[in-house]
């Protein structure tokens, strides 16, 4: 057996070939041995380390191969903020953005950096005197998850930076995503084992970056493109984002090389069109052009708001659009008893996916673009992502099939269907197995009952065997019937008993919302249940008191009466008050509330509370939230940069508030 000195010596020169041929293959796309040649570097480092395991280090090749599956992803604090992107379609949009720029910087022309916007997971990866310590999914832009053993597995990802000297720590924020040939040939193995394939690339690598168990990760193939030193110590910081580029290159990291340094903004609007043109070739998704200035010290005198940065603009491609052929028109029943028209298209390639449905929304819309079995469409992925028929395509000498027309019972349970306005419901509620399934996820949504451990596969397999007839019904489960399930055992079918058992302990609000009342949200049950106090007064509520409740317009009030003047939903909610269910009415009512009936409008950046949290502390003092100015608005409160809605509110005389004032507010000072 070979000693610990020699083996030593010999682990470290198997590293470093497995990572100089990883950087001629993944790198610089000059590969110079056979598969099976790197196989066995690799399977020898693996025998040496398993005999050898201290000097095993965080470093080595054989981490890209997966580790044990973890139970969680853990939280990982950014080292800095990883900000969003201002975007728009529009060049003037964007020439009105240089504009600002050249004025803030007292300059008459900016040098740009232009670079594809690259449509995938965002990630922080953290080095720490050259080695890979901690990667990170972007999260809220503060705190993400920690998916270091995952990205580990992603070959174009450097464990170990390759320049002399390494900083003693730097921050790389850059782009991980599916090549869209390795998406196809995923999306195929997929679909030859029966299962649903994913919509888009950018889908396929966040499931990837998400498993808990990284040998999955590494069985997709994901790369990663850097573009952003977001910190770095030890070595001095470049002075551009070119220069930045360059260093990362120097680091080992891929670089896409569709960049470009402009002289002003019209050669990045110049940029952005042969982009656009080159997009339909390129190996993998984007979705438009990052424009932003090259120079970090005008970087530092321009600044960033809350959210994104103002010396960076996203100029984004229009959404694709294809044509193809309608087989058939389907419809489509939704949690809340919607029904959808689906268009069942002959397959077309949209932007790298295989589209075979596409939306036609409503009735009414149906109407409008006179879609038909048989007439040939043009497509759009909303967003670049959810398909829909944008209009009918006119085929010389075609002979079109009569006009569809919406059904007048439910396709799935048979209830009556009702119109309301350009849309139809079934009136099956929640005795609706169409609605069933997506009903009880609903009602066990975090907003609602929060029952951990009822995930879709579960619920799916608990309809299908009828071990559930209505969401009441969860509270007749026992241990027996679910070790009936696939993948439960005593421990986990005790634990989800435990979950439903907790969650008989419900807040009012809540309870109303899990309900799946249509076009009762989280923030219209709060009011209901604010106002009224108790689910009997709610139920007898009559639609002219509904209305009569701010925020609560004509169409919502028809909503709550229609859902408890139903007989079966009654019973399904009475169900759940024998079964155990307490919905605990709120400790005041709106009335109570100091904010009541107060109206806030917010503008500017607001330092030192996000905007969502300023909302819910004004919703949870009784008060409202608006995003526009107006005679009726009490309260403006103004952070830094506020714009016209603070001019507005001093024309109108409203009371504006600093973001000292508004927290003495909201914290009763």
């Amino acid at each position: 057996m070979m000693d610990r000195k020699s083996a030593e010596k010999r682990i470290g020169e198997l590293k470093e070939q497995i990572e100089r041929h990883d950087r001629l293959y993944y790198i610089d796309n000059n590969p110079q041995i056979s598969d099976a040649a790197y196989d066995e570097l690799l399977r020898e480092l693996e025998e040496f380390e398993e005999a050898f395991p201290d000097f095993a280090a965080d470093d080595s090749p054989t981490k890209r191969v997966g580790a044990p599956p973890r139970s969680s992803l853990p939280p990982a604090r950014h080292l800095m903020p990883m900000l969003s992107l201002d975007s728009t379609t529009s060049a003037d949009e964007a020439r009105a953005f240089d504009e600002r720029l050249r004025k803030a910087l007292e300059k008459d022309r900016i040098a740009y950096t232009a670079e594809p916007k690259f449509d995938g997971i965002s990630l922080e990866l953290v080095y720490e005197n050259g080695v890979l310590t901690r990667a990170a999914t972007r999260g809220d832009g503060t705190t993400g998850e920690d998916v270091t053993p995952n990205v580990r597995t992603i070959r174009s990802v450097p464990l170990r930076l390759s320049d002399d000297p390494v900083p003693s720590l730097v921050s790389v924020r850059g782009e991980a995503f599916l090549p869209l040939d390795r998406f196809r040939e995923l999306n195929r193995r997929m679909t030859e084992r029966g299962e649903p394939g994913f919509a888009n690339p950018r889908n396929a690598a966040a499931g990837a970056l998400r498993q808990l168990d990284s040998r999955i990760t590494a069985s997709r193939p994901l790369t990663f493109f850097a573009y952003e030193i977001m910190k770095i110590e030890g070595a001095p910081d470049p002075p551009t984002h070119s220069e930045e580029l360059d260093l990362l290159s120097d680091f080992g990291f891929v670089i896409d090389n569709h960049w470009k340094t402009c002289d002003g903004i019209e050669e990045a609007i110049d940029f952005h069109a042969v982009l656009a043109e080159a997009r339909e070739a390129l190996p993998f998704e984007i979705d438009g052009v990052v424009i932003e200035v090259d120079s970090k010290r005008d970087r530092d005198a321009v600044g960033a708001r809350s959210r994104s940065p103002r010396w960076a603009l996203a100029l984004k491609f229009e959404p694709r659009r294809e044509i193809t052929d309608v087989e058939d028109i389907a419809v489509g029943v939704g949690r809340t008893g919607k029904l959808t028209p689906v268009a069942l298209l002959k397959p077309v390639d949209v932007g790298g996916v295989t589209v075979s449905r596409a939306t036609l929304h409503n009735a009414r819309d149906l109407e409008r673009k006179d879609v038909r079995i048989g007439d040939r469409v043009r497509i759009k992925r909303a967003g670049d992502v959810i398909p829909a028929v944008i209009e009918r395509i006119e085929v010389a000498g075609q002979k079109r099939s009569g006009p569809f027309s919406m059904p007048s019972a439910c396709p799935v349970c048979g209830s009556p269907v009702e119109a309301e306005g350009a849309n139809h419901y079934c009136t099956g509620g929640l005795s609706c197995p169409a609605q069933l399934k997506r009903r009880i996820m609903h009602f066990a949504s975090k907003g609602a009952f929060d029952i951990e451990g009822l995930g879709e596969k579960t619920v799916e397999s608990m309809v299908d065997l009828e071990m559930l007839g209505s969401v009441a019904d969860l509270f007749r489960l026992n241990r027996d019937k679910l070790l009936e399930l696939e993948g439960f055992a005593e421990k986990s079918a005790d634990n989800l008993l435990e979950a439903i058992e907790r969650s008989k302990d419900i807040a009012l609000p809540r309870f109303v919302y899990a309900l799946g009342i249509r076009n009762v949200g989280e923030h219209v049950a709060g009011l209901l249940a604010l106002h009224y106090g108790s689910l009997e007064a709610i139920a007898a509520a009559p639609a002219e008191e509904l209305i009569s409740i701010r925020e609560i317009g004509p169409e919502v009030a028809a909503s709550v009466t229609g859902f408890f003047s139903n007989e079966r939903n009654r019973k399904t909610v009475d169900d759940l008050l024998v079964q155990g269910v307490a919905p605990k009415p709120p400790e005041r009512t709106a009335a109570d509330l100091p904010l009541a009936g107060k109206a806030f409008v917010f503008t500017g950046a607001l330092e030192g509370i996000t905007r969502s949290e300023a909302k819910s502390r004004v919703q949870a003092l009784g008060g409202r939230v608006s995003s526009s100015v107006s005679a009726k608005t009490d309260y403006v409160v103004a952070g830094s940069d506020p714009g016209s809605k603070h001019e507005k509110a001093l024309r109108l005389g409203v009371i504006v508030l600093s973001i000292d004032e508004f927290l003495s507010l909201v914290e009763g000072d």
